[in-house]
């Protein structure tokens, strides 16, 4: 066989001990902190009828799923490219209850396009929504959550971005050219491609000039707080602006060290209202985002307001410091000593890495630094340093 039937699609790639260690100690350690803050675990499947995983009619998310045909029914299959949908199904669909619902979720899930020139096609999502409660409480509750799962990991100094889909959505809304062009807009502000978006308004000849001026002014409106009173004077006084400027300001009074930037309009056809993403030095994009989605669980039958947020668990390990090496006992091999399996089994219960050296045999691995091993003094097996 030659080399190349081993080589792997385009961005794709196998883990290796240390960094899987490292990811799924991470996975506990986030799942934990999302039971002990109230969040239920579920676990949808990988993959659905495409019915149910693109019900909510993201154009996004049809691009990133993949679609095979199931050899059983003969209805084409999606493999899920983001957990959500799933989720928000289960709390309208399935759980069906009147009040506030926390869930939280960790899988695999693969996308047909990676999601930038860098990124993986197979993630590994990890995340928390809050289903049930329409109030700004919700959202803060959740950026806290965010932080807290950002500093058990060890990120360093998370820069928080903020923005509010009702801002460019109420834009558009306002004209019928923008809102037949409202893909490329959204594209064109998330690029930060002022010169285009220019063009395009200049071609639209009939959308009025305040319309254009605005929608040109809000790849500048980046920064901290000011940047929603310049907003105000900017924007139109459209009363769905100023709900979604207020509802900014509510939020970053809570995190006062939080930026805005009114042009990242990404998952503009998801979320609905206060959205986020978390960046920090060691990663060439978003670590986290997130936001509210009221809108998603109506194509389940039930609307609900919803938020929440989600990471690639791998990518956030990419980023981190390498794990360290563990500390292991070494033991030999007796297999017919029952004291010997007795005093690893002790050990090992106690939440120490004890490998047994299998006879004739080179131990090579990277994971473990030996540092104690078992040695029988006395007709007893005991524990000594090495040197």
């Amino acid at each position: 066989m030659s080399i190349s039937a081993w080589l792997l699609p385009a961005h794709m790639a196998d883990i290796l001990p240390a960094e899987a260690r490292r990811t799924e100690e991470l996975r506990r350690k986030i799942l934990d902190l999302f039971r002990t803050s109230g969040f239920e675990l579920v676990s949808p499947p990988l993959l659905e009828f495409t019915e149910s995983l693109l019900a909510t009619q993201s154009r996004e998310l049809a691009l990133r799923t993949t679609k095979v045909i199931d050899q059983l029914s003969g209805r084409t299959m999606g493999v899920r490219a983001d957990m959500t949908p799933q989720v928000t199904r289960i709390d309208a669909h399935l759980l069906n209850r009147q009040g506030v619902t926390r869930l939280c979720y960790c899988g695999p899930v693969f996308q047909a396009r990676p999601s930038n020139a860098l990124g993986d096609r197979e993630l590994l999502q990890i995340g928390a929504e809050i289903y049930g409660y329409p109030g700004p409480e919700a959202d803060l509750l959740i950026i806290d959550l965010v932080l807290q799962t950002l500093a058990i990991c060890g990120v360093q100094a998370p820069r928080i971005d903020l923005n509010h889909s009702g801002i460019t959505r109420a834009l558009i809304q306002q004209d019928p050219q923008l809102n037949a062009h409202a893909a490329t807009i959204f594209t064109l502000l998330q690029e930060k491609n002022t010169p285009s978006l220019r063009e395009l308004c200049e071609r639209l000849q009939t959308v009025p000039e305040a319309l254009q001026q605005a929608l040109l002014a809000l790849p500048s409106l980046y920064g901290d707080q000011s940047v929603l009173d310049k907003a105000q004077h900017i924007l139109p006084d459209l009363p769905a602006i100023q709900q979604s400027l207020a509802q900014l300001r509510s939020v970053m009074q809570r995190f006062p060290n939080a930026s805005v930037d009114l042009a990242d309009v990404s998952g503009y056809d998801y979320h609905t209202g206060i959205r986020f993403a978390v960046y920090a030095s060691a990663w060439h994009n978003a670590i986290v985002r997130g936001g509210r989605f009221d809108h998603v669980s109506k194509a389940f039958g039930r609307a609900r307001p919803a938020t929440g947020f989600s990471l690639d668990l791998r990518q956030l390990v990419q980023g981190l410091a390498p794990a360290p090496i563990v500390q292991a006992i070494k033991a030999p091999w007796q297999s017919q000593d029952a004291s010997l399996r007795q005093a690893i089994a002790q050990l090992r219960a106690q939440g120490h890495i004890v490998v047994e050296m299998l006879p004739d045999a080179q131990q090579d691995q990277d994971e473990f630094k030996f540092t104690q091993e078992l040695v029988q003094v006395d007709a007893q097996w005991q524990l000594q340093d090495i040197a």
